[in-house]
């Protein structure tokens, strides 16, 4: 049975957050809300939460998982970032974007596109995911929360409840969720490229950096 911890979306009490953590770094999977939808998170490495993730949401090897992060400076240490990459991410950052950039040798091979050698990268603008994200110290590998047969993110945390307590560790509720996943944008090749369009708005990168 998985925990369940209302969260206050604005002001996350620092409680909650630190025994949220404390699963997360003992291999527990989490589901927690971000700024486009909720999504499902475990620690970076842990090849067991990933094994799960991939089983719950019945995705392959090529799927490409996002590190969350807290800041650019942290992005930075994940990711090859040229000037124009590093302009996109500065202006759109915090925010509802998935940045996929070549990886640097810090990401664990198990969660790379086994042939692009690309990850997904975010940092996220919520105030629940933001404080998650501090309290552990480094990035958190996620995946939206979109369920084998369902075409949109879950959104209701009771729903959740009703769904997942035997699959997951911790649902946190921070209220009801968005139901589009973030922007996906790829600047591992150059010129940017709109990969799917969420809850970011893909206007900007429309036209080539």
């Amino acid at each position: 049975m998985s925990q369940f911890f209302q969260v206050h979306p604005e002001n996350p009490q620092p409680r909650l957050i630190k025994q949220a953590v404390e699963i997360i770094k003992a291999g527990g999977l989490v589901v927690y809300p971000t700024d486009s939808s909720y999504a499902l998170g475990c620690q970076i490495g842990d090849k067991g939460a990933i094994e799960r993730i991939r089983r719950l949401r019945q995705l392959d090897d090529k799927h490409n998982f996002t590190l969350m992060c807290c800041d650019l400076s942290q992005l930075g240490l994940f990711a090859k970032v040229d000037t124009g990459a590093f302009r996109a991410l500065k202006s759109h950052t915090p925010g509802p974007y998935t940045f996929i950039l070549n990886a640097t040798r810090e990401v664990p091979r198990l969660v790379l596109h086994p042939k692009r050698r690309t990850i997904g990268l975010r940092v996220p603008g919520h105030p629940i995911a933001q404080a998650l994200l501090a309290q552990l110290g480094e990035p958190m590998m996620s995946v939206s929360l979109i369920l084998p047969g369902d075409t949109l993110p879950l959104s209701d945390p009771e729903d959740m409840r009703e769904r997942l307590e035997r699959h997951v560790d911790l649902i946190i509720d921070g209220g009801i969720g968005g139901v589009s996943a973030s922007t996906v944008i790829n600047l591992a090749e150059g010129e940017a490229q709109i990969v799917r369009v969420g809850c970011g708005d893909p206007t900007p990168f429309a036209e080539p950096a």
